[in-house]
């Protein structure tokens, strides 16, 4: 399956935002939900099961300047086995202008037991925006090893190079669950907030939660492991 949504948002002059295009296909529908404060909230609404492997879904996103944007999702995304050898595709392309503000927040990617999944996203920020970017992977559902799972992101902020990080879980990435990745955690997930207003704050590791400023702009990295979905998301929301 193949399937495009795109998400377009523009101020609307009187300190809101207002959504100029919103527009999905199975499974990837996008519904608009009440505003808070002048962001605009969207949740994203599986139409169908998976992903399933052979699928080729993507996302754009396009947040106009001094708009505001936040994306939820109503459920988990849990990538499934399909067609032998196929892999299953999930792509986020976001683009922040200045003065615009994006929080992704989406529910957890599980990797089901037999998967092939890539979920690749990338961010480009201008100057002076403001983001709030959350991945979160859980490694199997309950009671079973995880399917084999790659998470790339990659963020620019003034066209420089802010973040580049991949995750490879499951039987064909050697060493995922050993000390150096996620030492025997089956749930793992990263917050990034780039925001100019917000003071940077130091290097801190505490348990298994890491907390690192970045060098390419006003931006601070979280990253953290846990033992399920329900702690890992009270680690990522500093």
């Amino acid at each position: 399956m193949r399937a495009l949504a795109r998400l377009v948002a523009r101020a609307d002059g009187r300190g809101g935002t207002t959504l100029v295009e919103l527009r999905g296909e199975t499974p990837l529908l996008l519904r608009q939900t009440p505003a808070d404060g002048g962001v605009a909230t969207v949740h994203l609404v599986g139409g169908a099961a998976g992903p399933l492997a052979g699928d080729d879904l993507r996302l754009e996103i396009e947040v106009g300047p001094g708009a505001a944007v936040r994306v939820h999702s109503v459920a988990a995304s849990i990538a499934l086995p399909g067609r032998p050898g196929a892999v299953s595709r999930m792509t986020v392309r976001a683009v922040v202008h200045a003065g615009a503000t994006l929080h992704w927040l989406p529910e957890q990617l599980v990797a089901a037991a037999g998967c092939a999944h890539l979920a690749e996203s990338r961010v480009e920020l201008a100057a002076g925006s403001s983001l709030r970017w959350r991945d979160e992977l859980v490694c199997g559902r309950h009671g079973e090893s995880p399917g084999g799972a790659v998470v790339h992101t990659q963020v620019d902020y003034a066209d420089r190079p802010l973040l580049r990080q991949s995750l490879a879980v499951g039987p064909h990435a050697p060493g995922w669950a050993g000390p150096a990745v996620l030492g025997g955690a089956p749930a793992t997930g990263s917050l990034l907030v780039v925001d100019e207003s917000r003071p940077v704050e130091p290097a801190a590791v505490d348990g298994t939660v890491a907390r690192l400023p970045l060098a390419g702009g006003p931006a601070t990295l979280w990253t953290a492991t846990a033992p399920d979905a329900h702690t890992l998301r009270a680690h990522l929301s500093p």
